[in-house]
């Protein structure tokens, strides 16, 4: 798999691009967003993964993700100290994939690669169906993966759309996270519980309905349909 790196330090660029070789990732490093925006244009070969750090010296890494997203629907991991979750939020609502925090562990920052990598090419591989889902004024489009709230369009990330779906498929059922996480980020890795957590409350406030969505203490979530 090629892998994007935008990392400014090449001391750590270097050691991390050295795992990755020894992992079977094909490295490329770009030092600055300037950088990463020129490896991501359409006529390239494509990257798997974008591995991106937030302190870049010449572009807030926030604003490389929104522009990378413009550009493509490559998989983006951003990489941050900033550990508070509203912090995390903001990056998801730009089109983060996922992120990891530092100091992380090196299992970790692999195993998270390769969850987005075989979510990617699962949602790749998935034939739109013919269905839609009204939730009072939430009307979800499955073949266009489009939510509209009052006839307004709310801009949901992939994971967003898919967690919101799958909720919104049963309402009043509760699903458990141990469910959630496996049908939506199709894996059991126990680290995906805090990203599911994080998706929620984004999806929440990008919503602007908190309530659509309840958290069961101890069992998961379930969505609670709004009178039409």
């Amino acid at each position: 798999m090629r892998l994007l790196l935008v990392e400014d330090d090449n001391h750590v660029a270097a050691a991390l691009s050295a795992v990755l070789a020894r992992h079977g990732f094909d490295v490329t490093h770009a030092r600055s967003g300037e950088e990463a925006l020129q490896a991501l244009v359409p006529e390239s070969d494509g990257f798997g993964v974008v591995l991106l750090d937030l302190g870049l010296p010449d572009q807030d890494g926030y604003e490389v993700c929104g522009k990378i997203r413009k550009r493509t629907s490559t998989p983006v991991i951003m990489v941050t100290a900033r550990a508070d979750v509203r912090s995390r939020i903001h990056g998801l609502n730009l089109g983060a994939d996922d992120y990891v925090v530092k100091p992380y562990d090196t299992g970790e920052l692999l195993a998270r690669i390769h969850a987005v990598s075989r979510r990617s090419v699962a949602d790749d591989a998935s034939a739109p169906g013919d269905t839609a889902l009204w939730l009072g004024p939430v009307y979800i489009e499955l073949p266009n993966r489009q939510v509209t709230v009052d006839g307004l369009v709310v801009q949901l990330t992939r994971k967003e759309f898919d967690l919101l779906a799958l909720l919104a498929q049963r309402p009043g059922v509760v699903f458990r996270r141990e469910q959630i996480i496996s049908e939506v980020w199709r894996t059991s890795w126990e680290g995906t519980g805090r990203t599911l957590e994080v998706h929620v409350a984004s999806l929440r406030s990008k919503l602007r309905m908190p309530a659509l969505i309840e958290t069961v203490r101890g069992v998961g979530y379930r969505l609670v349909a709004p009178a039409s």
